[in-house]
């Protein structure tokens, strides 16, 4: 991937919206799709925390493996992971960053500390987190 940016529509954002508000008080999370090598969200998979934790995260494998398949099966692959902060800022925590699994996966963070919510994009690489641009598409 090597872009430092994440693309994604107004609608895609509101599904991430609507699915934290759904999961409230636990944090949501849910995988980002996209075209293999790119940077734009083509789907977002809710996907059920199995921590059912306000403060931590953690994807339901069986929900991970079906969303890979089925990504796979297109043509298109997991770019990301995305979840919710419901009282504090889109900012990885130490347990975000403990577990991010992949250099090349996008960890979009979107806080309902804020109304509209505020989605915020990060690579995090060997601990080192930075903040990337997200950019609207119509």
């Amino acid at each position: 991937m090597g872009s430092q940016r994440l693309v994604i529509t107004d609608a895609i954002e509101q599904q991430i919206a609507d699915h934290a508000r759904a999961c409230k008080p636990h944090e949501m999370c849910g995988l980002l799709v996209g075209a293999p090598g790119g940077d734009e969200v083509l789907e977002f998979h809710p996907c059920r925390n199995a921590a059912a934790s306000a403060i931590v995260y953690t994807l339901d494998p069986k929900d991970y493996m079906k969303v890979e398949q089925s990504a796979d099966d297109r043509g298109l692959v997991v770019i990301g992971v995305v979840h919710s902060h419901t009282q504090t800022e889109a900012y990885p925590s130490a347990t975000d960053v403990a577990q991010a699994p992949d250099p090349n996966w996008n960890y979009a963070i979107l806080s309902l500390k804020y109304d509209p919510p505020r989605l915020r994009n990060y690579r995090i690489v060997a601990g080192e987190i930075s903040e990337t641009a997200i950019e609207k598409r119509p």
